[in-house]
């Protein structure tokens, strides 16, 4: 698997459907999407997120697409080889050394929220999160601090335990370990998710929930939050950090990447709203402030499930829920650096990863959860260690390289990268599909940018 000719496919288009889903439905959906809707008015954030899926959101998955299947190599050299008997200037390839630091950026704080999640996991089942009886907001903000911001051997213990869940499926390769783990772990996570929605919605008082979070009020609809949300749609896409790169350069010349970019970006949309419906209903159901932040799900949710039938079982299930959403989206990550090393450096796939797993754990990893703690005063940008990972990647590392994506499809690809999309490059589609790319995404990002640093 270090050249091109050796190089595997998904053994069918449902299993990579599958793959760039997992990948993509993330805490992204299932933790930043909810708490982004309460902050953000509700209906409203959730009305422009499914405008901003089709205006940013799939152009962008099919841009990803066109240069990952195109050579079908690692998201570095996907920016190379020739054109018309001409080489690319490899100056291109910063776009992908610059998606491996974002890679590792978001990796550095995200495998922590692993932690956080075991941690709860492993609390309700021991009974040291005891929520069998309702429990007040207090008590929730102490386990929280006492269990995570105060705990940094256990969060890094409960770290370093998601890391080697991840290894031991890495280490089995794109087909044997990736395709077959999220085979078995994207059905479970929909059943989860089925099952936490209908055990919601039927809670008495559940319809304020749901009018809360479908029935847009229009006034709240600004360009300001439109921009916010197309920021969201980046992250919950994994967009700009090489993983559609890389998972398209395992996908066959036959494939149909339009369908496959549509079915994506609806995949992704339809679980992100799902996940609403099994948080909002709950929170007005028991009288919990829709608009708690980054700590919606850590603080407010186990008040809710303290107040439930089998409140405790429902929480567990909520929990291995976000567990598996991760580890769909971590292995995905991780191999885009895994890719890269291996055919950069001709490495061995099992060096690659102890390299890339090991290197962010001590590098990434331990300064985030000491970030509260040991390493408090230590305050990159203003912020913490754990919020600058978070910053620097999803603000600036993913949006530069998303535009030198759009840009590099526009002016260096050209002709190619219209016969690349589909097997009739003079099509309506394509053609609209070329120049939106070529000249409005760019737009579309520079606002973004723009914006992150003025908001």
């Amino acid at each position: 698997m270090t050249s091109k000719q050796e190089r595997q496919t998904w053994s069918s288009k449902l299993t990579y459907v599958m793959t760039v889903a997992g990948a993509t439905v993330g805490f992204g959906a299932t933790w930043r999407f909810p708490y982004l809707v309460g902050e953000n008015g509700g209906g409203a954030y959730v009305l422009l997120f499914c405008i901003a899926m089709i205006i940013i959101g799939i152009p962008m998955i099919l841009v990803e697409n066109v240069i990952g299947r195109r050579l079908r190599i690692n998201s570095i050299d996907a920016f190379g080889d020739k054109l018309h008997d001409k080489h690319i200037s490899k100056w291109w390839k910063i776009l992908g050394y610059m998606g491996l630091l974002g890679a590792f950026g978001i990796m550095a704080y995200y495998m922590v929220l692993g932690g956080w999640v075991i941690n709860y996991i492993i609390s309700l089942l021991t009974g040291s999160l005891d929520i069998s009886s309702p429990i007040t907001k207090d008590t929730a903000k102490s386990f929280y601090d006492m269990s995570i911001g105060d705990s940094p051997l256990q969060i890094a213990l409960y770290t370093f335990l998601f890391v080697v869940v991840n290894y031991i499926i890495l280490a089995k390769g794109i087909i044997g370990g990736i395709e077959r783990s999220v085979k078995f772990l994207m059905p479970l996570l929909f059943v989860f998710l089925i099952g936490m929605v209908i055990r919601n919605v039927t809670l008495p008082g559940a319809m304020e929930g749901i009018i809360y979070y479908l029935k847009p009020d229009f006034d709240k609809i600004t360009p300001q939050l439109f921009i916010k949300v197309l920021g969201q749609v980046f992250f919950a896409l994994s967009l700009g950090f090489g993983v559609i790169i890389t998972l398209s350069s395992y996908l066959s010349k036959e494939e149909d990447l339009i369908q496959t970019a549509v079915i994506t970006g609806f995949t992704n949309t339809i679980i992100a709203v799902l996940a609403g419906f099994m948080i909002f209903p709950s929170l007005f159901t028991f009288g919990i402030a829709p608009d708690s932040g980054p700590t919606l799900v850590f603080q407010s949710l186990p008040i809710v499930f303290s107040h439930l039938w089998a409140g405790t079982f429902f929480a567990i299930v909520f929990f291995g829920l976000l567990l598996i959403a991760a580890l769909t989206t971590s292995i995905t990550i991780y191999e885009v650096i895994i890719t890269a090393l291996q055919e950069k450096l001709r490495m061995r796939r099992g060096k690659a990863i102890v390299l890339t797993l090991g290197g962010i754990f001590l590098l990434g990893n331990i300064p985030s959860v000491l970030s509260d703690n040991l390493l408090k005063n230590v305050r990159p940008f203003g912020m913490s260690i754990f919020d600058a990972f978070d910053y620097v990647s999803g603000n600036i590392l993913f949006l530069l390289t998303a535009l030198g994506c759009a840009v590099f499809v526009g002016f260096v690809l050209k002709e190619q990268a219209k016969k690349e999309l589909s097997p009739t490059p003079d099509s309506t589609f394509t053609a609209v599909w070329f120049n939106y790319v070529k000249f409005v995404v760019p737009l579309i990002i520079i606002v973004i940018f723009i914006s992150n640093f003025l908001m």
